[in-house]
């Protein structure tokens, strides 16, 4: 599953694309199908991972692939530290999880993946994302 590294440009494509979704169905009068809300959603679900994942940094994690992450966990080789406050503010976590709590952000991950891959089905078989409303089940 790819992580997103503080810094890679996470969470701009959706934003741009929400953005660019918004201005043009202003322009046009037409509604977006729920792709609006659906992408600036996706946009601040990336923000808090970036956030945590540089938190996480600042203390001298290196890793940078969750699944990674969790194999050092497990074996022993990171100590399964509090959770950052960030990522229990965020995912709402109880107020003593840890970092292999946290890392439940992978089915989020998976999540992105699912409907970017969606939405980008649609634009390669040359139909706008108001076409096929965003997946049901997605909030």
């Amino acid at each position: 599953m790819p992580c997103n590294d503080a810094g890679d440009g996470a969470a701009v494509p959706e934003m741009v694309g929400g953005m660019l979704l918004h201005f043009k169905s202003l322009r046009r009068f037409e509604h977006s199908g729920g792709w609006i809300k659906a992408l600036l959603e996706e946009a601040e679900n990336e923000h808090s991972p970036i956030e945590w994942w540089a938190t996480l940094r600042r203390k001298q994690f290196t890793l940078t692939r969750y699944t990674e992450f969790l194999k050092e966990l497990d074996n022993g080789n990171m100590q399964n530290v509090p959770a950052p406050p960030i990522a229990i503010d965020y995912w709402r976590l109880p107020p003593n999880s840890t970092l292999r709590d946290v890392l439940a952000v992978r089915a989020d991950e998976a999540h992105h993946r699912d409907v970017n891959h969606f939405a980008s089905d649609l634009l390669y078989q040359g139909r706008q994302l108001k076409e096929a409303p965003v997946p049901l089940g997605y909030h």
